[in-house]
């Protein structure tokens, strides 16, 4: 039972890490435009986020794509390599990202329970395909 091996976490991480970025950029672009117009529009804030906004957005969820296939490479030992245990790291991660904040938001008035199941769904989705395409790259070494 070897360390991890950080380099092909690391591919493999901003593979998925770019996943997430096309996913959240389509759900939040295309899927729920009107939306996130609206949103933006009651909060208060522009039109457009900020270019400095977009940049962080891509850079965390490229950390975040790292980090979902290194706590994959964590767990394979306890679960074996391959999908299965792909998806367990992906609802661990879709649950502290996207469960988590969106049942306090839904709770808070934030967001309605329509965009809640929307964000739900798409998330699942999204995180499972993304786990399981950076942890298809990662290899022990």
């Amino acid at each position: 039972m070897g360390g991890i091996n950080l380099g092909r976490a690391l591919i493999g991480g901003v593979v998925a890490g770019v996943i997430l970025n096309v996913g959240e950029f389509i759900l939040n672009g295309f899927v729920l435009a009107n939306d996130m117009k609206e949103f933006f529009k009651r909060c208060g804030f522009p039109p457009e986020p900020p270019s400095s906004f977009m940049v962080i957005a891509i850079v965390i969820t490229l950390i975040l794509g790292i980090v979902i296939v290194i706590g994959y490479a964590a767990i394979r030992h306890r679960f074996g390599p391959g999908p299965k245990t792909a998806i367990i790291a992906a609802l661990f991660a879709w649950f502290g990202v996207y469960v988590y904040q969106n049942v306090i938001a839904v709770g808070l008035g934030i967001i309605s329970t329509r965009l809640f199941m929307i964000a739900l769904a798409w998330g699942l989705v999204e995180y499972i395909i993304a786990t399981i395409a950076g942890a298809a790259i990662y290899k022990e070494a």
